[in-house]
């Protein structure tokens, strides 16, 4: 009998087909997270400043701070599980954890100059 053991891989996670992808990188995450809209503003949350932190562990977890515009923006529960399903279909994504954060607060300023321009904010 073949005694063969099969060793957990130190990166990334496994295929249906037992092969190991990478983690992904943060351009990649960024990437996912351009995808997610405030449906009262049209223009994404990456480019809003809503992303604080991007985290990525060398097994392929994802972990995101992120913020709302307001305590009480009635998208609070849609746009942290909207982030999460996003970077969860990256391949290679092992798990994503989204914690929101106030601390500092949102304002106009942490938004990109594209934003800005998109929403007549210059």
């Amino acid at each position: 009998m073949n005694d063969q053991t099969h060793a957990t891989p130190a990166v990334g996670t496994w295929t249906p087909d037992g092969e190991t992808l990478p983690p992904p990188n943060e351009e990649a995450v960024i990437g996912a997270i351009c995808t997610v809209y405030d449906p009262e503003i049209p223009v994404n949350i990456y480019e809003l400043g809503l992303i604080y932190a991007i985290e990525i562990t060398d097994a392929a977890a994802v972990s995101i701070e992120m913020t709302l515009t307001a305590p009480g923006c009635p998208s609070a529960q849609e746009l942290p599980e909207a982030v999460h399903n996003a970077i969860m279909a990256l391949p290679g994504v092992s798990a994503c954890d989204v914690q929101v954060v106030w601390d500092p607060a949102w304002d106009p300023s942490r938004m990109t100059e594209d934003a800005r321009l998109s929403l007549n904010m210059f």
